[in-house]
């Protein structure tokens, strides 16, 4: 009996020996088909994200570019504790943090910590090479993690945590410039135009293509580049270059901010615009922003008001009317205009001219400003007529400016043109809306042989690869003849020698224009602000620029007429062109000048 029970025991030690070799056997298959699950993985995959395209200037600026962020990450559990005080001393040091708030960061978090965020480039580059001396001091060890049993050894980790925009020049070029919003995707920071040239291009300056690079890697987490590694090209975005000087643009803005001041003004804004071509040199205003940091007391800038702003143009519109009579055959310049001393009832309406007389000739109705004149003269007006050349001067059309939100403007429907009162309001620059950048490209037809030049900011854009791409231009109109143009021009010439525009004349330059204050109207009546404005042009010999002077609401005493306000700016621009090479007077010219003079 004792040797049978003894068998049995024996046979059965026998079976939980042979039991557990085969589960131990089991065991190990088991390890061996999912170890290369539980260990960190050699394979790598690292991408390379794209960048925003540059703004860059006429002379050469970078007005807007990007730069690559960074973020430092650390698991506290593989750095030994022998050596803390090593690794918080030597990052500090290499990424200028303070050692008091990496320490405190590192023993307030267990597992992996993030460091910093907002690492740039070249502070990137020195903590990558710390990570690598980091391993070569022993400053990190291995640990297993209790839930998983997976041994992991992680250094310090420096990757990509997306772009930055920045603006060298702050707030130069703005409102026009725009700014950016930041938007994440698949936890990277990207930046999207919101306004401006930001927005305009926003198609061409995105990034156009991220580039990965993938491959075994070493203990530092670096990817070994051998015939394994695999890798694609980043493509960022287009630079779009302007046809703005920053050099000019901030002589302007300079100023303007001074003349903001000096007549209390809501807004200055200046704009000079080649005729022939359309490109704008400088769109300067005395609003701006720093797209890098705004704040509240900037919104009011954000928005542009050369394009977003409409107004009623008041007398510089009179030129148009003008210039539309003379199209028509409709008016004789040297025909007399009874102006009736200074007041005028029209209908139910009385109509005040500021400089008094009895009679003038046609084309001294613009150099005097008369609105009783130019009241008279639009009645030669049939409605469509009028109706039709505001449109052809682009009055109620967006300008083309490579700009966006851009006000279409308003100008009153055809049949209201039947009214006599509408002809003559419309005619002196009421009961209509338009933006200060329909007038500037409305007055390149006088400076442009009657043709209508479409005003652009962009010169050309660039490709990463260096293919350059040109906007295509927009088609010139004939908008009045050129024999027209040319009288105009006279006219306007007249203005500055012997009308409301003296204030602008300079020696051995063609300088013609227009002055225009006008009165703003809230909640659908007139109130005691002023809008004061001078469009015209300034040519030397070779060079032939369209420029337009917009005060808004002037509150100095007596500044808010044009003629104290925008004439003085209009000199000071055309000035500041000479100084800088832009225009080059000429004793001929002002021989010519005076010949041209309309008798």
């Amino acid at each position: 009996m004792e040797h049978s029970d003894a068998k049995k025991i024996k046979i059965l030690f026998l079976f939980v020996v042979v039991l557990l070799g085969f589960v131990i056997f089991l065991g190990t298959l088991f390890y061996w088909a999912t170890i290369d699950r539980r260990l960190p993985r050699l394979d790598h995959k690292e991408v390379n994200h794209a960048l925003r395209g540059n703004i860059i200037s006429a002379d050469g600026f970078k007005l807007a570019t990007s730069q690559k962020l960074y973020k430092a990450s650390v698991d506290t559990r593989n750095i030994d504790p022998k050596k803390f005080d090593l690794f918080v001393k030597l990052y500090s040091l290499y990424s200028g943090d303070d050692p008091k708030a990496v320490a405190a960061t590192l023993k307030t978090n267990i597992g992996t910590t993030v460091l910093s965020y907002r690492i740039d480039s070249k502070t990137a580059k020195y903590l990558q090479e710390l990570s690598r001396k980091l391993y070569k001091l022993g400053v990190f060890r291995s640990y297993e993690d209790p839930k998983t049993g997976v041994a992991f050894l992680h250094g310090l980790s420096v990757i990509e945590s997306g772009e930055d925009r920045v603006y060298p020049s702050v707030d130069s070029a703005t409102p026009i410039l725009g700014y950016v919003k930041k938007i994440e995707h698949k936890n990277i920071t990207k930046t999207t135009g919101v306004k401006g040239i930001e927005r305009y291009y926003e198609d061409k300056l995105s990034a156009v293509q991220d580039s990965l690079l993938s491959g075994s890697r070493d203990i530092s987490n670096a990817i070994i580049l051998d015939g394994d590694s695999t890798s694609s090209r980043r493509y960022d975005g287009y630079d779009v270059h302007l046809t703005i000087s920053l050099k000019m643009q901030k002589i302007l803005e300079n100023a303007l901010d001074q003349q903001a001041k000096i007549l209390e003004a809501k807004e200055i804004v200046v704009a000079v615009m080649n005729s022939e071509t359309g490109e704008i040199l400088t769109l300067a205003s005395s609003n701006r922003f720093n797209p890098d940091w705004i704040e509240k007391k900037d919104y009011g800038a954000l928005n542009i008001s050369a394009v977003e702003y409409i107004y009623e143009p008041g007398s510089v519109l009179k030129p148009v009317a003008f210039a539309l009579l003379l199209k028509a055959n409709k008016v004789n310049p040297y025909d007399i205009v009874n102006v009736h001393g200074g007041s005028y009832k029209l209908g139910n309406k009385v109509i005040k001219d500021t400089h008094k007389a009895d009679k003038l000739t046609a084309e001294d109705v613009i150099v005097e400003s008369s609105n009783i004149g130019t009241a008279i003269l639009a009645q030669k007006f049939d409605a469509v007529e009028f109706y039709q050349g505001l449109k052809d001067f682009g009055f109620s059309l967006r300008s083309g400016v490579d700009l966006p939100f851009e006000n279409p403007g308003i100008i009153p429907a055809m049949n209201r043109f039947n009214s006599p009162i509408y002809k003559a309001t419309v005619a002196y620059g009421y009961g209509m809306n338009a933006t200060f950048m329909q007038i500037l490209k409305a007055y390149s037809v006088f400076n442009n042989n009657g043709r209508i030049s479409t005003p652009r900011l962009v010169k050309k854009i660039v490709s990463p690869a260096g293919q350059e791409l040109f906007p295509e231009k927009a088609p010139e109109n004939q908008v009045v003849p050129v024999s027209v143009a040319k009288r105009m021009q006279k006219i306007l010439i007249k203005v500055v020698q012997e009308g409301t525009a003296k204030g602008t004349r300079m020696e051995g330059l063609e300088i013609g224009g227009k002055t225009g204050t006008a009165h703003i109207a809230e909640g659908g009546e007139y109130v005691r602000s002023y809008n004061g404005s001078f469009f015209g042009f300034a040519n030397d010999k070779t060079h032939h620029y369209t420029i337009g002077v917009l005060v808004r609401e002037a509150k100095k005493r007596h500044a808010y007429f044009a003629a104290q306000s925008a004439v003085p700016i209009f000199k000071e621009v055309v000035e500041k062109l000479v100084e800088n090479g832009y225009l080059t007077p000429s004793s001929e010219i002002q021989v010519n000048q005076i010949s041209n003079k309309a008798p």
